[in-house]
């Protein structure tokens, strides 16, 4: 209780401003004074929140960072702390305890956490993707149930829908949904969840229409899962490249029985709901990028500064200066795309072109930045002890999960050419 006492009163000091700026997507007017047209400056409830964001990112996240990323240990005292001070599950509506942010306010936050670590960042994140499901198709049983609980506590959740055959290509799942009176009964493999081990919940999308040939707007089933339901075994902390501190798992699911009231929508409806789910998610996976990338660009502006060769810090070489200039480049253009994806959505709009390019532009750029700021550093930049060498291996991963850079090629040719025809 202390903790979520902690949470309301942060919430007490900004809430006005905030629902003001959080856009509520679909009672906010694009004609309202937050959507029409652009302004590049930030309310006072903004820079609050990116300033409690930064300094938390700053003096509690980079400290512990190493460690985390030495170890592979869950990041859980920094996870409590962010709920404490209401960092993390903002997209909680106020009905079920939440702050109800915009999207756009979410990602101002996430690219702060985001510069502190992205495994701390992507395990805050995920609850958001695990959550947004129940936001977008859930009845008002499911959400005071399911978001409620999450503000109670600092719970995770997860999006379980990628399988060891079916990352890409989500139409081949292959987890199946049987229905046997009032329960479903799932069986079925799922790979690769982020949180898969420290969930309190699932989001599950599973095939419910046995026909093969059947369409899949019609073929799958979202479900509302919970983590300790008999049948569920989980598997081991994977060890991946970067972003260790992240809990990524395989989960079996053998003969779990879930009850009907637990389906999202309706049976048929889970793969819309699920690729829904991306458009609102893909803008804040975008901010995290930005956010590695602006450490990368940090840290690397601060070791030329610092670096001599030749009678001269290395940032007046022209060589390491125009890099610089390209990264600085890269980071400014790659926020603008996650700002206008995400401003779409609190407009009320639908984002899926800017949420993919968005998403796409700046998962390329992390992993640019990264690199060039390895090389800045040199051989020191390939040695763990400088941060670097962290960023370069935790940026891979931009591009790929959420969607790969070459799916969002596909998605945004897809929305180029329908706007074109149109």
């Amino acid at each position: 209780m202390a903790a979520l006492r902690a949470s309301r009163a942060v919430r007490s000091i900004v809430a006005c401003g905030l629902k003001a700026q959080s856009s509520h997507a679909a009672a906010t007017s694009p004609k309202s004074k937050s959507a029409a047209g652009y302004s590049f400056e930030l309310t006072d409830e903004q820079k609050e929140f990116q300033a409690t964001a930064r300094k938390f990112a700053r003096e509690e996240i980079i400290p512990v960072a190493s460690h985390y990323d030495r170890t592979g240990e869950y990041p859980v005292p920094i996870i409590k702390r962010a709920w404490e001070l209401g960092l993390m599950n903002s997209h909680i509506p106020e009905s079920c305890g939440g702050l109800n942010l915009g999207t756009f306010d979410t990602c101002l936050i996430t690219e702060e956490l985001a510069y502190g670590c992205t495994g701390v960042q992507t395990a805050i994140e995920a609850n958001s993707l695990g959550q947004m499901p129940v936001i977008i198709a859930g009845n008002e049983q499911q959400q005071k149930k399911y978001l409620g609980r999450m503000t109670e506590e600092p719970l995770m959740c997860a999006y379980c829908v990628t399988e060891p055959g079916a990352g890409s290509d989500v139409a081949g799942i292959k987890t199946r949904a049987e229905r046997k009176g009032d329960e479903y009964i799932i069986n079925g493999q799922k790979m690769w969840i982020t949180n898969g081990g420290k969930a309190n919940w699932y989001f599950l999308l599973a095939r419910s229409d046995p026909d093969p040939k059947a369409p899949a707007s019609k073929a799958f089933t979202g479900f509302i899962v919970e983590a300790d339901s008999p049948g569920i075994q989980i598997g081991r902390k994977e060890l991946n490249m970067g972003q260790r501190c992240s809990d990524t798992r395989g989960i079996v699911f053998e003969d779990v029985r879930i009850p009907k009231e637990n389906v999202l929508m309706g049976e048929g409806a889970g793969f819309k709901i699920a690729m829904g789910a991306f458009d609102k998610t893909r803008p804040p996976v975008a901010a995290g990028a930005v956010g590695l990338a602006q450490r990368a660009l940090d840290e690397a502006t601060k070791y030329a500064m610092e670096r001599k060769t030749f009678g001269k810090v290395i940032a007046e070489h022209q060589a390491v200066s125009f890099m610089l200039a390209e990264m600085a480049l890269k980071v400014e253009l790659s926020r603008l795309a996650y700002q206008r994806a995400a401003w779409e959505i609190d407009a009320g709009r639908r984002n899926t072109y800017f949420a993919s390019i968005a998403k796409a532009y700046a998962g390329d750029i992390a992993n640019q930045v990264a690199s060039d700021a390895v090389q800045i550093f040199g051989g020191n930049g390939f040695n763990s002890e400088y941060p670097v060498e962290k960023l370069m291996r935790d940026a891979k991963i931009y591009q790929i999960y959420e969607g790969t850079a070459q799916i969002q090629r596909i998605i945004i040719v897809r929305e180029h050419i329908g706007r074109f025809k149109a």
